[in-house]
């Protein structure tokens, strides 16, 4: 057995689980595939048992590999937070988590506001599907983050909503059976899409999926199908607004944070994220004559 631990390769071995596959590992970690895979196989050398193994046209851990797993998480949390206790300047990097659908419209608000509050102070983005920002969240590896909320269980306090709207390409025919591009399961927008498609008597074919952003809006570019994405501005380029389909209705942002954040860094994202959504709704309320 090696007699030390390398805490690099430890994380990079908790990201392949976190994130699910060496590839989105090494983009979370900023780092080449390659290297991740041999931090893997350092480790196997080291601890001379094999940890990871092919599975089909995938891989995953092994008996072995899993209790590395926990260990390793155990580990990281113990440095982590003693970094977090030294860190008597304050200068600790604060680590923002949003949703790939909420990240470009209120994220730079929420840059400026921190950056105000704090300056000199670095800031991090991390940006992910819901999911996985809450799991950071409850790991702690995520100081604040701002999710999609489809569902009952997302953590975090509700800031304001964002409409649910469906996309395509121009010209795009839905007479018949309606082609949906969609993220990967688990999504809330794509069980709402077929649920309110299912209500209105629609047909639904799923036409395309993708565990990223950038692939939903590619297929709908493609013609592939219609998508559904929470916007309050102008529609993706490429794509147009289709209203021939039953509406969605919205999707509630929710602020979550992790345990024991400083509560002025608290305060200040909230604030950021109220002003951000108080923009949006000012128009209607001042046309609304009750």
């Amino acid at each position: 057995m090696t007699g030390a631990l390398d805490l690099v390769q430890l994380r990079s071995f908790v990201a392949i689980a976190d994130c699910g596959g060496f590839g989105r590992a090494a983009v979370a970690l900023h780092l080449s595939q390659p290297t991740v895979s041999q931090h893997v196989r350092s480790l196997e050398r080291g601890l001379r048992q094999t940890l990871v193994e092919r599975h089909g046209r995938g891989t995953r851990f092994t008996p072995a590999g899993e209790r590395l797993l926990a260990e390793a998480r155990r580990i990281l949390a113990v440095h982590d937070d003693a970094l977090a206790r030294l860190d008597a300047a304050g200068r600790r990097t604060v680590v923002v988590g949003s949703t790939e659908t909420a990240a470009e419209q209120v994220l730079p608000g929420l840059l400026t506001a921190l950056r105000g509050a704090y300056p000199g102070r670095p800031v991090q983005f991390s940006i992910d599907r819901s999911t996985q920002m809450t799991e950071a969240i409850e790991r702690g590896s995520i100081d604040v983050a701002v999710l999609l909320a489809l569902g009952p269980q997302t953590p975090g306090r509700p800031v304001g909503t964002l409409p649910l709207r469906w996309f395509a390409r121009p010209g795009l025919d839905l007479g018949g059976t309606v082609p949906l591009v969609a993220y990967s399961e688990p999504c809330g927008m794509r069980r709402r899409a077929l649920s309110e498609l299912g209500e209105a008597g629609r047909v639904v074919e799923l036409a395309a999926e993708s565990t990223s952003l950038e692939g939903v809006i590619a297929a709908a570019r493609a013609g592939i199908g219609v998508a559904v994405l929470p916007s309050a501005g102008a529609a993706p380029d490429g794509l147009v607004e289709r209203t021939d389909l039953p509406p969605l209705g919205v999707a509630a942002i929710h602020l979550a944070v992790r345990r024991g954040l400083d509560v002025d860094l608290e305060s200040a994202a909230l604030g950021a994220l109220e002003t951000f959504f108080a923009t949006l709704t000012a128009p209607e309320t001042a046309d609304d004559p009750h």
